[in-house]
């Protein structure tokens, strides 16, 4: 119990002391981790705690899509990633389908990749002063 208070108490603190990029970095990552419970839980034959996962990753990547700046070309490219995301964990929530949850944890997984790429290169940007 006193182990879980901890890790809850950093996570905190984590959140808190964030920057934009590295909270979204952290959602990413929760994204993913709980897409990966929703799979094992649904190869496993728990469907009860793969749908709670499962909408846990749809509120993420609904999160995702509300807070696009839609003047630039690349926020609608990645919207339509993000509903393509949302539709394969609908899908894959309403038919039980392992594979269509595989598919939405591929787009996330490169996403995810690309953005920590965007934040080397502006982390790069900056300490170079340009």
């Amino acid at each position: 119990m006193m182990n879980q208070q901890m890790a809850n108490a950093y996570k905190n603190q984590q959140v808190m002391t964030s920057s934009p990029e590295q909270l979204t970095l952290l959602l990413y990552n929760g994204a993913l981790r709980f897409l990966t419970e929703s799979i094992i839980a649904m190869e496993q034959g728990d469907i009860t705690k793969a749908h709670k996962s499962n909408l846990r990753v749809q509120a993420i990547v609904r999160e995702f899509v509300i807070t696009l700046d839609m003047s630039y070309d690349l926020s609608k490219d990645l919207a339509r990633l993000y509903e393509y995301t949302e539709y394969c964990l609908i899908q894959g929530n309403i038919k039980k389908d392992v594979e269509k949850l595989q598919q939405a944890k591929s787009v996330l997984e490169d996403l995810r990749e690309a953005w920590v790429g965007a934040m080397k290169q502006t982390q790069l940007a900056r300490a170079v002063g340009k």
